[in-house]
């Protein structure tokens, strides 16, 4: 007769004895397993703290651009469409409307804001800042040299606060052969002093050529008012 706890016993004893180390033993070989993949020549070719910061990003942005082209009507294509078409227009108005600038008159506007000087103070002004290759600062000068000088020649009243367009519209009416330089130069003063741009040499050099022209051009009078044919 078998025993109680005899040989039917026996398997499942074996199979406890088993199970139990192989169970207990895969938490040492895991943490073996992750103190081994710690060790720094497993690491050499991981990215940097930066490469990840900016592969992070892409995958931010390229979420960002899929769900925008989800809720756009014919997905990508259709988003890309969307943003060259804004692209595009802003181009457009930019360049028919140029750089913003401040409406004449405003404060700070004025042609003359550090006081009364000659046009052979603004002219050797101009001289120099030219000569060190300041091209904006040697622009400034020399349209106030020209302005300066059309006041010094009663071409013009001389009047605090006036704006560069101003004077260029003003002396063109006595000057009708160089208006248009005068304007153009007025506008090269206002792109460099408001709207940020940047002048060349060629820029500054038209300017100048203007101001010698002018100092040996005599004025014409403006008769339209009385009846007298200009």
């Amino acid at each position: 007769m078998t025993a109680p706890g005899g040989p039917a016993a026996t398997p499942v004893r074996l199979r406890a004895d088993i199970d139990v180390p192989v169970d207990l033993s895969r938490v040492p070989a895991r943490e073996a397993a992750e103190r081994e993949l710690s060790k720094p020549m497993y690491h050499e070719n991981d990215p940097n703290l930066l490469q990840r910061g900016l592969d992070r990003f892409w995958e931010w942005l390229g979420d960002l651009f899929g769900a925008a082209s989800g809720a756009t009507p014919g997905g990508v294509l259709g988003l890309v469409v969307v943003v060259l078409f804004a692209a595009a227009l802003v181009a457009a108005l930019w360049w028919r409307l140029g750089t913003p600038s401040r409406a004449p008159g405003t404060t700070g506007d004025s042609l003359f804001p550090d006081g009364p000087h000659t046009a052979r103070d603004h002219r050797a002004a101009a001289a120099r800042h030219a000569s060190a290759g300041r091209w904006n600062q040697a622009v400034q000068e020399r349209m106030r040299a020209v302005v300066r000088s059309l006041e010094e020649r009663t071409l013009l009243d001389p009047r605090p606060g006036r704006t560069a367009d101003e004077a260029a519209a003003e002396a063109g009416r006595f000057l009708p052969s160089h208006a248009d330089e005068l304007r153009l130069a007025a506008r090269a003063f206002d792109d460099v002093t408001y709207g940020g741009r940047t002048a060349d040499e060629p820029s500054y050099r038209r300017i100048e050529e203007l101001d010698t022209a002018l100092e040996r051009t005599r004025p014409t009078l403006d008769t339209t008012s009385t009846g007298t044919p200009a």
